[in-house]
Order: C-alpha cells, then sequence, then structure tokens
C-alpha cells in the first residue's frame, strides 16, 4: 500500500522542479527580449549610418561636384550645430537643475519664484516660433556687419536653439532627483555626512541616471535637426526683403529651400502622372530628393533608437 505522505512529497518536489524550470525560462525570455533592445537600438543605428554612407556614395559618383560639396557642407553644419544644441541643452539643463533644487534646499523661496517664472516664461513660447525670432535677431546682426565668421553663426545657432530645448533636461534632472530623494539611501548618504553635490551629480546622476541622460540627449539631438531644418527652411524661402538677404551659412533646411531643390521635389509629382519618367529622379534630381531624404531617414531612425531605448529603461 503506498505511503499518502511519500506520494505527497513527491508531487511537492516534481512542483518545485518544475517552478524552478518556470522561472529559468521566464528569465532567458527576459534575457532575450533585453538583447533584442539592445540589437534594435545598434541596428537602427547602424542602418542609419549605412543609409547615409549608401546615399553618400550614390551622390559621389552621379551628382554634379558643386552641389554634392554644398550638400556635405550642408550636412556637416546641421550634424554640428545639432551636437552643439546637445551640449549647451545639457549645459543648461544641468544648471537650472542645480539652481533649483539649492533653492529648494534652501528654502529661499523668492529665488525659487524667479527661477520658475522664467523656465515658465520660455516654456509658454512655442519653440519653432521662438527659434524663428531668434533667427530674424541673428540674420539682423549678420546684414551689420556684427558677426562675420561662420563657424561662430553657427555656434550662435546652436546656442539660440538650445535656450528653448533644454527644459527637456531640466525636467528629467529633476524628476531623477526628486525620485531618488523619495528613497531611503539620499537620507542615509545625508547622515553620513556626504555632501548633497556629491549624492546629486555622482551617486544620482552619473551613476543611475546615464541611460536616461543618453535617451535624452538621441531625442534633443533630433528635435535640434527638425527645428534647424524647419526654420532654416522658412528663413531661406524669406520673411521679407531685408531678411532674406542675409545669407547664413548653408544647412539642410535652407539647402532644401532653393529652388534647385525645390524643382527636384516637385519631379516626384510629375513622375505620378507619368510613370516612366522615375528612373531620372535617380540621376537628374538628386540635389533636392539627397537633401530631403536626409532629413526624413535621419528623423525616423533616431525616433526609432529613441523608442528601443525608452522601451529598455521600461525595463
Amino acid at each position: 500500500m503506498t505511503n499518502p505522505e511519500k506520494g505527497f512529497g513527491q508531487i511537492k518536489q516534481r512542483w518545485q522542479v518544475l517552478r524552478h524550470w518556470l522561472a529559468e525560462g521566464l528569465r532567458k525570455l527576459q534575457h532575450l527580449a533585453l538583447l533584442g533592445r539592445v540589437h534594435a537600438t545598434e541596428s537602427w543605428l547602424v542602418f542609419w549610418l549605412s543609409g547615409l554612407t549608401l546615399l553618400w556614395l550614390w551622390d559621389f559618383f552621379f551628382l554634379n561636384r558643386p552641389a554634392f560639396h554644398t550638400l556635405n557642407q550642408a550636412f556637416v553644419n546641421s550634424l554640428f550645430v545639432a551636437l552643439l544644441v546637445v551640449v549647451f541643452s545639457f549645459v543648461q539643463g544641468w544648471g537650472w537643475s542645480m539652481l533649483l533644487h539649492f533653492l529648494e534646499e534652501s528654502e529661499h523661496f523668492k529665488g525659487l519664484t524667479v527661477a520658475h517664472f522664467v523656465l515658465n516664461l520660455i516654456r509658454s513660447i512655442p519653440q519653432i516660433v521662438g527659434i524663428l525670432f531668434s533667427y530674424v535677431w541673428l540674420t539682423i546682426w549678420l546684414e551689420k556687419g556684427i558677426i562675420s565668421n561662420q563657424w561662430l553663426v553657427l555656434i550662435l545657432m546652436a546656442l539660440l536653439i538650445s535656450v528653448f530645448i533644454f527644459l527637456e533636461v531640466v525636467d528629467l534632472l529633476s524628476e531623477r532627483i526628486r525620485f531618488f530623494q523619495r528613497l531611503d539611501f539620499y537620507n542615509a548618504m545625508r547622515v553620513c555626512g556626504i555632501s548633497t553635490w556629491r549624492i546629486i551629480n555622482y551617486d544620482i546622476i552619473w551613476k543611475n541616471s546615464l541611460q536616461h541622460l543618453l535617451n535624452k540627449a538621441v531625442g534633443v539631438f533630433a528635435s535640434a535637426i527638425f527645428l534647424q531644418c524647419s526654420v532654416d527652411f522658412i528663413i531661406s524661402v524669406g520673411l521679407s526683403i531685408r531678411v532674406s538677404a542675409v545669407n547664413l551659412p548653408v544647412t539642410l533646411g535652407s539647402l532644401l529651400a532653393q529652388i534647385d531643390s525645390k524643382q527636384d521635389i516637385l519631379a516626384i509629382s510629375y513622375t505620378l502622372s507619368h510613370p516612366g519618367y522615375w528612373p531620372n529622379l535617380l540621376f537628374r534630381h538628386l540635389q533636392g530628393l539627397s537633401v530631403a531624404f536626409v532629413i526624413v531617414f535621419t528623423l525616423i531612425c533616431l525616433f526609432k533608437i529613441t523608442n528601443s531605448i525608452a522601451e529598455r529603461l521600461e525595463k
């Protein structure tokens, strides 16, 4: 006759083994999902760089030399401005975050009110409108000869754009600081005599927020390209005779606004009614199509990269 206790013990042992297998399987699935998100980020980055490389090679062989050099210069200028926007935005965002935090810590309510008023004032201005009027001011300076160096103009363009983007970095850093302040380790480190400056900048930002900052940097980079191209296009088309006469450094947005590029884009609509004309797009209308492709392709790839990083952070 079978011992009931022995049979129950075998069933319990088999259940524990099955539960162990299920737990191991779930851990492996989670690991594979995480690797998939990491690979997705890398795949989109490689896809973006590969697409730009293939386009560059095609333009090298089939685009006329002056247009090819202008396209290269526009891409370099736009990339340079976007990278500077990331740097300026993070410097301003970090500075304002530290100011807000220490004003709260010291209970300096008047200074805190003024700081929030300034930030909310900037926040109330639509980004593209603020950058557009800043560019108008910059073109007036160029017309008067106050600024002449092209690299200085690009730096000022990046600085003006960053003024209307850095609030995203302020919000991120402030949220990360508030999140860790609610945890026990923050007060424990304060009791141990560790300075607030070190806790925030090293333990919170450096050790626990780098991935969030990387995701935000990619997003700021994409926003900078979009806003820069939009405003440069509007400026190049011409707000007025006086402003449009000023020559800003060539960027992807201003190159897209040139008459040759616009005719190349219009050739797409002609191809819709005359399908046999489409091979000419790849050889006779490369300037406009290349500029449009670089802008759209870059924004799509950066959007996918930020999404994949954000999904990884959620896990």
